[in-house]
């Protein structure tokens, strides 16, 4: 993993959602999100814990995906970070950003887009 922009410290959540996926580990992945989280993926909204697992089958770990850090920064709130991820799966590939709002060191919100 690089990361080309600051922080040089990627948040350790960011960091355990990139490597759960890098593992095809599902349980894991899902322990990264918050029981309430919400997750928008191009429009499409998923909720809560159910709607995380629903995701990562449809679009994620269940397309073996693959996760590669380019760059992180902090957003303007505390807790907002943005992160470009190459990705490299049976459903999508090429880099992208996504935008993860983080609460009690877990995911709250990610926004792909």
């Amino acid at each position: 993993m690089a990361v080309t922009d600051p922080p040089a410290v990627v948040p350790p959540v960011i960091q355990e959602f990139i490597d759960a996926t890098n593992a095809a580990d599902t349980e894991r992945f899902v322990a990264t999100f918050t029981d309430d989280a919400y997750l928008n993926d191009w429009g499409r909204e998923f909720r809560g814990s159910d709607g995380v697992r629903s995701w990562n089958e449809t679009d994620n770990i269940g397309m073996q995906s693959q996760f590669e850090l380019v760059s992180v920064l902090p957003g303007s709130a505390h807790g907002e970070y943005t992160a470009n991820i190459k990705v490299t799966s049976n459903r999508f590939n090429g880099t992208g950003p996504f935008k993860f709002a983080l609460r009690d060191g877990k995911i709250a919100s990610l926004v792909l887009s």
